[in-house]
């Protein structure tokens, strides 16, 4: 994905919205801390640490809430106001409301992809940035 956002840089507008796949013990938690970060203008640094590192913790059963706060004093984050996003409800209510329309738009799972309000079929990894291509033809 990476490699596409800077192939087609300023040509796509690309967004993430959450989607913590119920199957995977940490995927809220990450979530949460994806968005705390955001919260002080760091989503793409955890965004980024969270999918570099995802081998390390992505099918434990135990929280890896501490492993995350490390990752945003890596970042130079606030850490209490970290922590104060963490621990308020709100910031989990923002990630289920795109795990909700998510949900409302039939995703089952990630990575989804939407193309012009168009849900893509992806079966080859060429697949994407060919409908990038045809899209950007028109």
């Amino acid at each position: 994905m990476e490699e596409i956002r800077e192939q087609y840089d300023g040509r796509i507008n690309y967004v993430v919205r959450y989607f913590p796949h119920q199957g995977h013990f940490n995927s809220m938690n990450a979530a949460v801390a994806v968005e705390a970060a955001a919260q002080q203008g760091q989503f793409e640094g955890m965004y980024r640490m969270m999918f570099e590192t995802q081998a390390e913790w992505g099918e434990g059963q135990t929280s890896e809430a501490a492993r995350f706060r490390g990752y945003a004093e890596t970042l130079g984050l606030d850490m209490a106001a970290y922590d104060a996003a963490v621990a308020d409800p709100a910031t989990q209510e923002r990630v289920e409301e795109d795990f909700n329309a998510g949900r409302a738009l039939e995703v089952s799972g990630t990575p989804t992809f939407f193309l012009d309000g168009e849900q893509l079929e992806l079966t080859a990894p060429e697949d994407l940035p060919n409908a990038l291509d045809a899209a950007l033809a028109q």
